[in-house]
């Protein structure tokens, strides 16, 4: 009787994994068409149903989780320093970013943001499912970093959040787990092992080029918005490569930069140049 339920729960599963491949769901914000993209703006298109594998709320409660306890480690330290010109600093410009997130995914505008500076030499940032965000001062102070090129980074891991990167990121490896697991059963290669678990840290989820890409992209188009110059994406990368030779940077290890990355940045301005300056008008 074991063979037969292997094999039923892999007929099951089949048409899930193929589903997955090969469909999605538009997430694109307000008047932004996969079909009929507009000329001003970035178009978002399409976003990987894998993340229907993972339940939205349980990986935001995982991730408030994870930020907390390293919150309170910081509080412990003395190295939470939110309170202080430079972490008012960030949080006035997360703020502005935050302000235009539910173009790109409706759900943010009931996300329960927080937004903290951590004194650590780490260069690095992050933005957790449900819009947990962190900077570090290793990353505002090492490399000097303009407000223009702070509201890029607080855009580029606000994107990953929106566009549930994370979230598909984990639901990819659970189709394969199970997958895996589901046809070694089936075959007789062993006991099925429960996969639908989220295994490592959030914070030291990789993305794909792909996902960095689109984050760069949207990242400008939230800068753009609030009133932020896009083209503080080329000075930012230009410090990283520049910064990059002479000390160890957590934020390119996870984030990697290529003479390809500045490329797609300035073939996008046009674009988004049109939304900062309508943000200056408003101003």
């Amino acid at each position: 009787m074991q063979p037969r339920a292997s094999l039923f729960a892999l007929l099951l599963f089949i048409p899930l994994l193929s589903a997955c491949v090969t469909t999605s769901g538009s997430v694109s914000g307000k008047g932004a068409s996969a079909s009929s993209p507009s000329t001003i703006g970035i178009d978002v298109g399409e976003t990987s149903s894998f993340r229907a594998m993972v339940p939205a709320r349980e990986l935001e409660r995982e991730a408030d989780k994870e930020y907390q306890t390293l919150i309170q480690k910081a509080k412990k330290q003395n190295a939470l320093v939110t309170d202080t010109a430079q972490g008012q600093r960030v949080v006035a410009i997360a703020r502005r970013v935050i302000a235009f997130a539910p173009r790109f995914n409706a759900e943010a505008q009931n996300w329960k943001w927080e937004v903290n500076l951590i004194r650590d030499d780490a260069v690095n940032a992050f933005c957790m499912p449900g819009g947990k965000i962190a900077f570090f001062t290793g990353l505002t102070e090492s490399l000097k970093l303009t407000d223009d090129e702070i509201a890029i980074v607080m855009g580029h891991e606000a994107a990953h959040a929106l566009r549930e990167h994370a979230r598909a990121q984990i639901g990819k490896s659970m189709a394969t787990s199970v997958g895996a697991s589901l046809l070694g059963q089936f075959l007789g290669g062993g006991k099925y092992t429960e996969v639908f678990k989220y295994g490592s840290s959030l914070l030291t989820l990789k993305f794909s080029r792909d996902d960095e890409s689109e984050a760069d992209l949207v990242g400008l188009d939230l800068a753009a918005r609030a009133g932020f110059n896009p083209r503080a994406g080329i000075t930012l990368w230009e410090k990283m490569a520049a910064a990059g030779g002479g000390m160890p940077i957590t934020w390119l290890s996870t984030h990697p930069s290529s003479a390809n990355r500045i490329h797609e940045i300035d073939a996008a301005l046009p674009k988004v140049m049109p939304l900062y300056e309508e943000a200056g008008r408003k101003e």
